[in-house]
């Protein structure tokens, strides 16, 4: 697919999804008192949802600094709150979110960054956050479990298969760093199998993709076991930055006024929602976002303020990294291009 079309197919896809959240809100019932609630919206809530953002974006920058410093590279706080920009922005329009990872890395290649060790920085990154987001999930579940069984209903079993799916991938890094080649023959038979059944095409490719995928988790959780004081201080780092993804439910909540639900509940279902739709393939699990939101929270948000909430909510934790990022993204163009070419010869 050639680049323009791709961002041709990006920005209709980011205008369908406005759209969409758009119409999910104001098709509501419960929609028809919003207008007052805007009227009412508690300032300081909203500048609580800034700072969400903020502490986010900021925990996972400082996250990435501590691993590259400890490797001997420096890099000013403010080039790598960019990078983490550019990487969520790339998150918000791929599909599954594949484009943060790739594109972080290769912005941390352009401030300088050795590819092997924005790798490392990013795999580390990964890991302690899938492992902080499985257990602090499954902690709120447990203590708050008759609560959130009452909230969902039937529709707790999403929230079950979407822990699932986000804690398989601990085990695995694990295995791959520490049995590798259990990991390595079961990738093997697993692609031999899709070959004969026609869902890999070029088993030799797969392969060496996989390969290169294994030793790069082998190196950085090799790396980073020789120091553990670096390992506290990523899980720290990972505790906060999710705290500030999730809490924007709990901000949202308390900027429209609403009470008698106590904040650590709302932050549980909001913890459960993020594992329910994470795995969902559209860029920035669009729709299933949207419509967890609307079932997970139904009769928390009341006085016909759930749609409105919606909106602030998503706002917040997607349609702001797109405009941040983009700027980004802008900005680190233009200062390329705006740099003299290197004379030669």
């Amino acid at each position: 697919m050639k680049p323009k079309l791709k961002k041709i197919l990006s920005v209709l896809f980011v205008l369908l999804s406005i759209s969409a959240v758009v119409i999910i809100a104001f098709s509501n019932p419960e929609m028809g008192n919003a207008w007052e609630a805007i009227s009412r919206l508690e300032i300081p809530w909203v500048g609580g949802l800034l700072l969400c953002w903020a502490g986010f974006a900021g925990f996972e920058t400082l996250g990435n600094q501590i691993c590259l410093k400890n490797r001997g590279y420096r890099i000013s706080f403010f080039r790598t709150f960019r990078t983490v920009l550019i990487g969520m922005y790339y998150s918000s329009i791929t599909p599954s979110s594949a484009g943060w990872q790739p594109m972080q890395i290769n912005s941390l290649r352009k401030e300088g960054i050795p590819v092997e060790y924005g790798t490392l920085a990013l795999t580390v990154r990964f890991v302690m956050n899938q492992f902080t987001v499985c257990m602090l999930t499954l902690a709120l579940f447990l203590i708050h479990h008759d609560f959130v069984a009452e909230q969902l209903g039937g529709a707790i079993w999403a929230a079950r298969i979407g822990w699932v799916i986000n804690f398989m991938s601990v085990p695995l890094v694990l295995l791959a760093a520490f049995r590798r080649k259990w990991i390595q023959r079961l990738a093997e038979k697993l692609i031999r199998l899709g070959t004969k059944m026609r869902l890999v095409r070029d088993s030799e490719k797969a392969t060496e993709q996989v390969t290169g995928m294994l030793d790069t988790y082998h190196e950085a959780l090799n790396e980073i076991a020789r120091h553990p004081k670096e390992i506290v201080l990523q899980l720290l780092c990972s505790v906060c930055s999710l705290l500030g993804l999730t809490g924007s439910a709990v901000f949202t909540y308390y900027a429209l006024g609403q009470s008698g639900t106590p904040g650590i509940q709302i932050l549980t279902l909001a913890c459960l929602l993020f594992v329910s739709a994470s795995y969902t393939p559209l860029p920035g699990a669009s729709g299933a976002q949207e419509g967890g939101f609307l079932l997970y929270f139904q009769g928390l948000f009341r006085d016909g303020t759930i749609g409105l909430g919606l909106l602030i909510w998503r706002f917040f934790t997607y349609y702001l990294w797109l405009i941040t990022g983009a700027i980004a993204v802008l900005t680190t163009l233009k200062r390329r291009n705006g740099q003299r070419p290197e004379v030669t010869g």
